[in-house]
């Protein structure tokens, strides 16, 4: 018997399969139907773990765990973590989320809050802005290895010779080389960016920087002709099917990229989705290919990866790596969308937490473990 492995069709989940079988005259039916059996099982494989062939929302809603199956995994883990929340006066969360394999298995929204409620996403932010970079880099819009001065140069500074290396990748990275951040307080935030002093050879340092981000939405804004939250409109929120959302602007008129985007968790956690699907959203390349591993891979240190920390695993484009294989979009207050590929699993939150770290040590003492636990129920 010869069986030729499956071939994965761009297009979706097109299977071919060869199957040459050769039987001795003798071999009976029964010999027969465990072979069916076993090439079923293997088409059924190669479509279960492809995205192309998941559909990711019924009415623009993601698919859901049936009642059995949420309810095997509170009493697995979830509803310690909901206790130990609640134990914890710091811990004020407003929302969490869990998706497995594709499907939302625990939901809670806390009083205050609930399903369509708009969330400030804070530095959670940072990571849209991100993905509409991705986007105007595959349409040709820039490079990443662009000079951020070229796109402003009538705002060129006459003393600030380190600012003229400084490229849209040191933008994603946080390393500017700028020891302090520009001033929010002026009426051309471009022009204060430019002229804040760089100390470090950009690309060499990671300083977090709020106004980096900013840059990056002033930068998408000046090559497409359009504001960041309406050039990410038809790319992003559309096909993932969010919708009534807004983000803040500076007083120049553009998005301010690093903050001020407000959401709903369900919203949150299509994003997560997506990026755990690699780009690929109800069977379509959505995010540029390959953009997914490059934003969220290694790019520069940020402390020591020995610390028992999320905050010293390595910054990607402008989100975060922790601890246990994951990354993150991270916001201050403890707004998180935190993608674990290892369990095929998203974990969102929003709060207004005063111990974000105990925040993701809750996820990791609770959460993480019902993650790796066969499903139950039906």
């Amino acid at each position: 018997m010869k069986i030729g492995w499956p071939e994965e069709k761009s297009s979706g989940c097109f299977i071919f399969m060869h199957v040459i079988i050769n039987f001795e005259p003798n071999q009976t039916d029964l010999i027969m139907k465990r072979i069916l059996c076993f090439v079923s099982a293997l088409l059924l494989a190669a479509c279960a773990g492809n995205p192309k062939t998941i559909q990711n929302t019924v009415d623009g809603k993601l698919p859901r765990a049936t009642a059995k199956e949420q309810a095997a995994f509170a009493a697995a883990g979830m509803q310690a973590f909901y206790d130990a929340v609640d134990e914890l006066p710091e811990m004020e969360l407003h929302s969490a989320m869990v998706l497995h394999h594709g499907r939302v298995v625990a939901e809670k929204w806390w009083e205050g809050n609930g399903a369509d409620s708009l969330h400030v996403m804070h530095s959670v932010s940072k990571s849209f802005t991100a993905a509409a970079v991705g986007f105007a880099v595959n349409e040709g819009l820039f490079a990443l290895d662009d000079k951020v001065v070229s796109f402003f140069p009538d705002k060129a500074p006459e003393e600030n010779p380190l600012m003229m290396e400084m490229t849209v990748r040191d933008l994603l990275t946080m390393s500017t080389g700028q020891m302090e951040q520009s001033s929010r307080s002026v009426d051309d935030w471009i022009a204060d960016f430019m002229n804040n002093p760089v100390v470090d050879k950009p690309g060499t340092v990671f300083r977090y920087n709020s106004l980096a981000t900013f840059m990056l939405s002033a930068i998408v804004q000046n090559t497409s002709g359009q504001k960041l939250l309406d050039y990410l409109q038809p790319r992003l929120f559309g096909p993932l099917e969010i919708e009534g959302i807004r983000w803040d602007e500076n007083p120049q008129g553009i998005n301010t990229g690093g903050w001020g985007l407000y959401v709903r968790a369900e919203d949150m956690a299509k994003f997560g989705q997506l990026f755990l699907q690699k780009g690929v959203w109800n069977g379509k390349q959505l995010l540029p290919q390959g953009w997914v591993e490059e934003a969220s891979s290694w790019k520069i240190s940020n402390g020591d990866p020995a610390q028992d920390s999320d905050w010293t695993q390595g910054y990607c484009y402008q989100m975060w790596r922790c601890r246990h294989n994951a990354y993150r979009a991270d916001g201050a207050w403890g707004q998180f969308i935190v993608v674990i590929p290892d369990e095929d699993a998203v974990v969102v939150i929003t709060a207004h937490a005063r111990d974000m770290q105990a925040e993701l040590d809750l996820v990791w003492r609770y959460i993480l473990p019902v993650l790796g636990q066969p499903a139950k129920g039906n």
